[in-house]
């Protein structure tokens, strides 16, 4: 069975536009931000893909070691029919999950939904392939716009890895998970992955990398600015950054200034300061106590925790109450 056409509701220009937006937004600020969403172009995308295997990052190892000691529990305990993931990427995690299904039977539609209609035609192809009695049906779209394409009927399951819900601000996370309670029906499920608080030793490694590449991916984001709006930044003017706020639980990547310079985008001229930092990722770490809280406060009931053995990272089972 082929993977269904493409459901698109962002389109080249939206993502134009919300780039404009968002530079013009940040880079007016003080401080100054870029949101981590304009890191991922295909170079973007590629150098992730090689972070996740470096010995420093443990983030997907450890939420592998949990989907694959707990899927078919959560396969057994949702007994889901329809399961969309959210900022699907390669899906390669997600094919846990699928398996789990699939050996227990009952599932019949998988729906990714990403920004990117290239990795998205990519991976539904391949997963149509891999599981030939489920119907895919990729959405191309953006998960804080998007939540009511969701399909609708049915017993639901969403799932949302990585730790991405991370990358939200407090009162992001809590409009999110709002909006994703509403799009639910009561009884319907959301599988989160959350990156939890640990020793400070062991998170910013993972951010700071002995060879580099994170460095890299973070100065991407300014390759992308000057490519896709004609700015001028020299990414090699800025150092990579990766600093813990204790009090908030979070670490931050920033690009810092080497030098003064000045930038051109869009219509505007910014000046950077020899220090100044340009943050570009918030990446919140989460107890599990307060993840079961805003999960509660946004209408779930958390009803399974699991982390991997190292007890780095977990995974929360919640049901739409």
């Amino acid at each position: 069975m082929s993977a269904e056409p493409l459901e698109i509701y962002l389109e080249e220009q939206d993502l134009g536009r919300a780039l404009r937006d968002d530079v013009r937004a940040g880079l007016t600020a003080d401080p100054k931000w870029l949101p981590p969403k304009w890191f991922y172009d295909a170079r973007g995308s590629e150098l992730f893909e090689e972070i996740t295997r470096l010995p420093e990052y443990y983030p997907t190892r450890a939420e592998r070691a949990v989907l694959a000691a707990h899927a078919p529990d959560i396969a057994a305990v949702t007994g889901a029919k329809t399961l969309v993931e959210l900022g699907s990427g390669s899906s390669e995690k997600t094919r846990l999950l699928l398996d789990a299904f699939t050996r227990r039977g009952g599932l019949g539609t998988f729906v990714p939904l990403d920004v990117s209609v290239s990795a998205l035609r990519q991976s539904t192809d391949r997963i149509a392939a891999d599981y030939p009695g489920l119907r895919v049906r990729g959405i191309v779209g953006d998960f804080t716009r998007h939540l009511d394409r969701m399909p609708t009927g049915g017993r639901r399951l969403v799932v949302f890895l990585g730790g991405t819900i991370g990358n939200l601000l407090p009162e992001e996370r809590a409009g999110f998970l709002a909006a994703m309670r509403n799009g639910l029906e009561t009884g319907d499920w959301l599988l989160v992955g959350t990156d939890l608080v640990k020793d400070p030793g062991v998170v910013v490694p993972a951010y700071d990398d002995a060879a580099g590449v994170t460095a890299e991916f973070n100065r991407n984001v300014l390759r992308v600015v000057n490519r896709e709006l004609g700015a001028d930044f020299d990414p090699e003017a800025f150092e990579h950054v990766a600093l813990w706020d204790p009090e908030r639980e979070w670490i931050e990547m920033r690009l810092r200034a080497r030098r003064p310079q000045r930038v051109r985008v869009l219509d505007l001229v910014v000046d950077f300061a020899t220090g100044e930092d340009l943050r570009t990722e918030v990446s919140a770490k989460f107890r599990p106590t307060g993840i079961a809280a805003e999960l509660t406060g946004a209408g779930f009931v958390a009803e399974h925790f699991w982390t991997d053995p190292k007890g780095l990272f977990g995974v929360t089972l919640a049901r739409a109450a």
